[in-house]
């Protein structure tokens, strides 16, 4: 977007949409960030995200500049909260219309514009991101746990086949917890949300191969009360 396609902020309030994309990688909670290439903040890693068209709903104009940035596409998202303190854009009153969404460690990503980086960082250990990235950030973490507990959200965050262990790992990274290997495979199993494929995974080590699963798209997974855990 040029500065003269942006709204006179300083004269009437404006919306953007930004998204919070988490990935596990490596055994690690990942958020997908841009650097910023102009002010305000230039320099500073920020999420994906901007301003949105008059012809289209703050949705499109979501999944519109994660791709436009980050060229990922077809992936899970949901409006996450509406984020509007004062001063929260030095530029004049912006209020952010904010997006959680996941994807799995085989999504790539990269910048469409020259002189752009875009890059994978743990959530853990952020640096220091523009406006109120940050706070975003922890609030789609928190929403995403919470999530995890009486959704199959979780199951955005894996290929279309993995192991029981892929899985758990997934949650518990998430999570930031560990969880009982018995109890996790037995309740998981019950709650009857997993089709069983004919293909396994070579095991790394010595270990017999670990059978493939898929999740059943059309299952019910509305478990409450953490059901599917310890």
């Amino acid at each position: 977007m040029t500065e003269a396609e942006i709204p006179a902020l300083a004269d009437r309030p404006a919306v953007t949409v930004d998204v919070v994309l988490f990935s596990v990688r490596s055994s690690n909670l990942k958020v997908l960030l841009v650097c910023r290439s102009a002010a305000p903040f230039r320099g500073r890693w920020c999420l994906p995200g901007g301003f949105g068209r008059l012809s289209e709903s703050l949705d499109d104009a979501a999944r519109r500049r994660l791709q436009e940035e980050t060229d990922v596409h077809d992936i899970y998202l949901e409006q996450l909260y509406t984020f509007g303190t004062p001063r929260r854009d030095p530029r004049g009153r912006v209020i952010s219309v904010a997006y959680f969404a996941l994807a799995a460690d085989d999504v790539n990503a990269h910048a469409n514009a020259e002189g752009v980086q875009v890059d994978w960082h743990p959530v853990p250990d952020l640096p220091e991101l523009a406006f109120d990235h940050g706070e975003i950030v922890h609030y789609a973490l928190q929403r995403l746990r919470y999530k995890l507990e009486y959704t199959s959200v979780g199951f955005e965050l894996l290929p279309n086949e993995f192991t029981l262990t892929e899985l758990q790992t997934a949650y518990e990274t998430v999570l930031g917890e560990n969880l009982d290997k018995r109890n996790f495979r037995r309740r998981i199993l019950e709650a009857g949300i997993l089709s069983e494929t004919n293909r396994y995974r070579e095991s790394e080590g010595q270990g017999r191969p670990a059978r493939l699963y898929r999740y059943k798209k059309n299952a019910v997974s509305e478990v409450k009360a953490r059901r599917l855990f310890p």
